[in-house]
């Protein structure tokens, strides 16, 4: 059965126990999503080896979700890694990667990890990644940038859907339609996020079993998840380093 990582669950800003919302998906690879801090240090902190990381996904370009770009390549890199590393996103987002990247100069990085920038199109429905193991798919969400959610479905049959950051979109309401779990933004009512009573309403429409809040800004309470728990009983919150089977 693979497993879902919460490796992060805060919003840019967020209280002391969260740094930025990043996950990885688990199975005999690991694919991980976003990368706003140090998400080596986190992979390591659950265990996960790094020779086993298929691809990088980032849904969009602001800090929080690919500011650590060099910092992971630079890592796995001394972990000697050599063979390539697909980085897959929106182009806003690999172009935003591929910026903060090129501001270091590696030219004595030898035997550097080449970059395969995968393009992912704005639009429902989207290949992201894909293998013998793993599809993932995108929709786009609603936010001050282009950005993607995430599907992602296992051979075994077991689905989660990641929103990444956006308003309600009606595209991330079908792409996580009858998911297991929906792991979902709850960072406020502000223009380019969603309440966590909204995220509950997407979870209820979709036909999710289970929501887990993430994204989440100072002083989540609460009162915050029990409004969310009104719309849709079947809520928790997530927490760094909650690991989640499906």
């Amino acid at each position: 059965m693979p497993d879902l990582h919460l490796l992060g669950t805060g919003a840019a800003l967020a209280d002391g126990d969260r740094t930025t919302t990043m996950l990885a998906f688990e199975g005999r690879s690991v694919i991980v999503v976003d990368c706003g801090g140090d998400v080596v240090q986190r992979l390591l902190a659950v265990g996960i080896d790094l020779d086993r990381i298929a691809a990088l996904i980032v849904t969009h370009e602001h800090p929080d979700h690919v500011s650590g770009f060099p910092l992971f390549m630079e890592k796995i890199w001394l972990a000697q890694r050599q063979r390539p590393i697909p980085v897959c996103g929106p182009k806003p987002a690999i172009d935003q990667a591929r910026r903060i990247f090129d501001a270091f100069d590696t030219r004595s990085w030898k035997d550097l990890p080449p970059i395969e920038w995968v393009e992912v199109p704005l639009e429902a429905g989207a290949a992201v990644w894909s293998d013998d193991e793993w599809q993932f798919t995108a929709a786009p969400g609603i936010h001050s940038v282009p950005v993607v959610g995430l599907r992602v479905e296992h051979e075994e049959g077991g689905s989660v859907a990641y929103s990444s950051d956006t308003e309600r979109s009606e595209a991330i309401v079908d792409l996580a339609r009858d998911v297991d779990l929906l792991v979902h933004e709850g960072t406020g009512d502000v223009k380019g996020h969603i309440s966590p009573a909204g995220a509950a309403g997407v979870a209820r429409d979709a036909g999710t079993k289970q929501l887990v809040l993430v994204h989440l800004p100072p002083g989540f309470s609460e009162d915050d998840l029990r409004s969310a728990r009104e719309v849709f009983e079947a809520t928790v919150v997530g927490k760094d380093g909650d690991r989640y089977p499906f």
